[in-house]
């Protein structure tokens, strides 16, 4: 036993330094692939609307629109997490044009609300960034209007509120729709199944078939080329975008039950390692909604 333990502790010691520099190696690779948009725009005088935007890329994204003189609206349905989130933007830019405005996703009469609320209180759109999203949720979540959590929340409510504040974008154009997707969405195999309802009549959840997160990416980017289409006689672009492999919050909802917690807990150090920070996940939407002239 001991000379076993001495052999494995020999293997460790000799492959450890090996492993280390292939890491290192990885590490300056996917660093330096990282692109960090650099622009001079400035966005005194635009108004921004970010959903999502009191953590991850979000935020990330709040902070460098406020940098640059936008009036920033989070969008958000945490109102504590994103005034904490505002007041941080605040401090470091000096932009004081950064505002709170609830937005919870998971019900369509809450994005009626806001988007009323926008129509009458803002005098133009600029950027709209559908960046909020979840990834995970558990067996039977749905949103108040009986969707699935998921689908529901990533694609039917931006779906809403981006047709109901076109008429402020076209009125501001030149102005854009940012939306963040998923490289995902290119793993989906199966049509999108628009069956209303289930044919067992064993699910109260509208669209049964509408519930996974590749599906729901898979749909951003078709309701982004689709408007794209319908917006080309006009000055409004829409576009969608993977933002890369990114360590946010949104891992943080993976622990549903005991499995995911478990799997969580071990991929943690692997999130870690391998994936990009939040700051250079935010670049690909920040390229989006700054490149050419607003």
């Amino acid at each position: 036993m001991l000379t076993t333990m001495v052999g494995l502790s020999t293997v460790w010691r000799c492959f450890l330094p090996i492993l280390v520099a292939f890491y290192s190696v990885y590490y300056w690779q996917l660093i330096s692939s990282c692109h960090y948009y650099s622009s001079d725009a400035v966005l005194k005088g635009k108004t921004v609307i970010i959903t999502g935007a009191n953590s991850g890329i979000g935020k990330v994204t709040a902070l460098d629109l406020a940098r640059r003189g936008a009036r920033v609206i989070l969008a958000c349905r945490n109102l504590q997490k994103a005034e904490d989130a505002t007041k941080e933007i605040k401090t470091r830019t000096g932009n004081s044009e950064v505002v709170v405005r609830h937005l919870d996703l998971a019900s369509l009469q809450s994005v009626r609300e806001f988007a009323s609320k926008i129509v009458e209180s803002e005098d133009r759109l600029d950027i709209l960034i559908n960046n909020a999203g979840i990834a995970f949720a558990k067996e039977g979540d749905v949103t108040k209007d009986s969707f699935h959590a998921i689908f529901g929340t990533n694609h039917f409510a931006h779906f809403l509120l981006t047709n109901l504040l076109l008429d402020l974008l076209k009125k501001s154009a030149p102005s854009r729709v940012v939306t963040v997707s998923s490289i995902g969405h290119r793993w989906v195999s199966v049509p999108l199944d628009f069956t209303r309802e289930d044919p067992s009549g064993q699910s109260p959840v509208l669209y049964p078939y509408l519930k996974d997160y590749f599906l729901s990416k898979l749909a951003n980017v078709l309701f982004s080329r689709e408007l794209a289409r319908r917006l080309e006689s006009t000055d409004v672009t829409s576009v969608s975008l993977h933002p890369g492999m990114i360590y946010t919050p949104i891992w943080s909802h993976m622990s549903r039950d005991w499995i995911t917690s478990v799997y969580h807990f071990f991929s943690l150090p692997f999130f870690w390692l391998f994936f990009i920070d939040e700051e250079a996940g935010a670049q690909t939407t920040l390229y989006f909604a700054l490149d050419g002239a607003l």
